[in-house]
């Protein structure tokens, strides 16, 4: 089964995450299937807009915690993000061609800097969306430590990132962290919809526009990345990420108080 779908019609190209058994959980070769599709659709000339979504009703689950377990202690979270999250934020970032987030269901940690990266993030009305980050004692990483205080604002951001409450679609909409929200089983249809649109129009424009806003507004986004690379690396070594993994697959309360 391929971990990416790829669908192109009328110049839209739907990139479908495809692990629903895992909540379209990052792994690895997921990530290296998704950067790979990013570049060619980045260079492909019949692609003029990209959708991203997730197979199922889960948008995406962020990093599976499993795989990163397997690597073991020896693990260095700064390599990781390098060549995983930090990459692929950029090149969404970078790619001059309207890219589309249909969030179709929850969407945690780094599928959450994915959508958050995206031009335009449309939401099923069943969506949530939960930071994640702070539940295993990490850092935020993915660009979310600059995308979603610069979304909603500092104070919610904080909020949100510290309670790890999930953010109902519909409060989501209201705080501006989606641009539009439908039925969800509207919802690709109404992002085809939207698509198609873009697709039809100045597509040369958009990507300066969006090179513009980079400028403008995004201006720190790679120092951003390293910098969170960095702070990743020294909270993966603490006791509250390892406690917070523990209790994270024993499907329990972390219990982060208590000190090894």
């Amino acid at each position: 089964m391929s971990l990416l779908l790829s669908d192109l019609k009328s110049g839209a190209l739907t990139l479908t995450l495809n692990r629903p058994e895992r909540a379209n959980a990052f792994t690895l070769d997921l990530i290296r299937a998704l950067l790979s599709a990013l570049e060619q659709a980045g260079r492909d000339s019949q692609v003029r807009v990209i959708v991203v979504t997730g197979a199922g009703r889960v948008f995406g689950a962020g990093q599976d915690i499993e795989e990163i377990k397997s690597y073991g202690d020896n693990l260095s979270y700064r390599e990781h993000l390098l060549k995983t999250y930090n990459p692929l934020i950029l090149l969404i970032r970078q790619i001059e061609k309207p890219i589309l987030a249909a969030v179709n269901g929850p969407c945690a940690g780094a599928s959450l800097g994915l959508a958050l990266a995206c031009d335009i993030r449309l939401a099923a009305e069943t969506a949530n969306f939960v930071v994640g980050f702070n539940g295993i004692g990490l850092a935020p990483d993915s660009a979310v430590s600059l995308l979603l205080p610069a979304l909603i604002g500092l104070g919610r951001a904080s909020e949100f990132t510290f309670t790890n409450a999930p953010i109902s679609a519909h409060r989501a909409f209201e705080i501006g962290l989606v641009n539009r929200l439908h039925p969800a089983d509207k919802l690709m249809a109404e992002t085809q919809k939207l698509a198609a649109q873009l697709a039809a129009g100045p597509v040369g424009a958009f990507g300066l526009t969006k090179r513009a806003f980079n400028r403008a507004a995004l201006r720190n986004l790679e120092e951003t990345l390293n910098y969170e690379a960095d702070l990743q690396e020294i909270a993966g070594k603490r006791f509250e990420h390892k406690e917070g993994v523990a209790a994270f697959l024993e499907k329990r309360k972390p219990h982060f108080e208590q000190t090894p």
